[in-house]
Parts: C-alpha cells; structure tokens; sequence
C-alpha cells in the first residue's frame, strides 16, 4: 500500500485463454483484499468464431485485428456483451464484487482511427479513469471490454471503434500508475532466438529484440504495450494464464513467466 492505498494491479486476460481450466479469476479474488485489480478482457478467439458465422474471415496487420464495420459490430456485441458479462458473473459467483464495462462508458477511451488501413481500430488520445476510481473506491472490480469512443466520428455509425485490448491494458496502467500490468496469455512468456524462455529483460533490452524481429506477429503488441504501460514506474509480466496459480505467484512476486522493468 502507498499512504494507507491500495496499489493498483492491471491484468489483461486475453481471448486466448478465456474459458481455460485456469485460477485466474480466483486470484484475483483472493488478492483484491490487499491491493486493487482492473481487468481488462480480450475475446479474440470467441469474436473469431461468431464473425465466421457471418461469413466474415479474419485479418491481421502487424498482430493487429484488421475491422471493416461488419467486423467492428460483432466484436462490440460479444466483448461488450458475452465476454464481459461472462467474467463479471463468475467473479460474483465466486465471492468478489465486479462492474463491467466498455471503454464508452463515461468517455473511458476517447479515441481517434488508427489508420485507414486498419478500418474501425481505435488509437487512444485519452483516459477518462475517474469511472476506474470511483468503482475501486466502491470496493468492486472493473471489468473493462476494449472499446472507444471516436470523438471525431460524424456520423453514428463510426462512434464506436475496436482497440487492441493489450494497448488499452498499458493506457490504463500508465494512467493509473500501476504497480504491475500482467498479461495472461496462452504462451509462457517472451522466447529468445533459442525458443528459451526470458525471464527477466529491461526496456531497452525488449526494444532490441523488437528491433532484431525476435519477437514477432501477436507477441510485438504486447511487448509495445508493456513498453508504453510501465512508463510511470512499475513493472510488466507476460505469464501463462493456463497455468493454475500463475496469476498469484506474479502477484507474490515469485519468478514466472517474463518479467519487464
């Protein structure tokens, strides 16, 4: 705690590893007593499956989802909807307080589009975190979906943007000066060119192996946002969330997964 506070962890779940036997959540759970967690949800996997029933296929830059509106509408309907509500409720059935919601409420991201080459990808300019304070403050968890708000949109139909849930995560450590951003992913953290898991590198240390293309495809916008999220002191994790307990020992400060100071 920092002047009788709680310290404020931001774990990004993502998409990948929802619906995993993990303990996450649990976790989470158990450690809200003593400092004050914001989740932040992908849904990768889960919007990937309902735009295919569209017909829709997937596209990629750079690890970044590709959104034409088609896409943008399903994926604001299931982070928003299914996957929120569905994390919101299993925090509540195993005891904890939660609030979900997206980066729309309360201006959370204020946003413009990224590039016109990306569609309806929002780049946040701002975070509106008092919503953030004001839950925390109420003893519950928020549970953001990384949506945002165009506040240079003209028409209706172009408010709503799809932000990459590994930057939103950095914006609101960098904004709320966490002590940690951990991300859960489905790998064991950051490989080197032996495919030997790094446990511990700096910052300049994670620019170079992005420099060398070491790291490469969904693992850059991690590392980026890692980068960008610990700018005002803390540290950044990429662990396994399979791994039962793995958010806990992070949090206990025990050598897991890759560790970024």
């Amino acid at each position: 705690m920092k002047n009788g506070k709680k310290n404020t962890i931001v774990i990004k779940i993502g998409g990948s590893t929802l619906g995993e036997s993990d303990s996450s959540l649990s976790d989470i759970i158990k450690f809200s007593k003593e400092v004050s967690p914001i989740i932040v949800h992908g849904g990768g996997k889960e919007i990937n499956k309902w735009i295919a029933k569209q017909g829709i296929h997937p596209e990629f830059i750079n690890g970044l989802r590709r959104t034409d509106k088609d896409t943008r509408d399903v994926a604001a309907s299931v982070l928003s909807g299914l996957i929120n509500n569905t994390i919101v409720s299993e925090i509540e059935n195993l005891g904890g307080n939660a609030t979900g919601l997206s980066g729309i409420s309360n201006s959370l991201f204020e946003c413009k589009m990224f590039s016109e080459e990306l569609g309806y990808v929002g780049e946040i300019i701002k975070v509106n975190s008092e919503i953030l304070r004001k839950i925390i403050n109420n003893d519950s968890i928020p549970v953001i979906a990384p949506l945002g708000i165009n506040i240079y949109s003209n028409k209706t139909e172009d408010n709503i943007l799809n932000i990459n849930a590994d930057t939103a995560a950095s914006f609101i450590s960098n904004n709320m000066r966490s002590e940690k951003l951990i991300f859960l992913t489905d790998v064991e953290g950051v490989l080197d060119h032996n495919k030997r898991l790094i446990s511990k590198i700096t910052k300049s240390q994670a620019t170079e192996l992005l420099k060398s293309g070491i790291i490469s495809g969904g693992m850059i916008p991690k590392i980026e946002a890692c980068l960008n999220g610990i700018q005002n002191g803390g540290s950044a994790h990429i662990i396994d969330g399979r791994d039962s307990g793995a958010l806990l020992q992070c949090i206990e400060n025990k050598i897991i997964g890759t560790k970024i100071i």
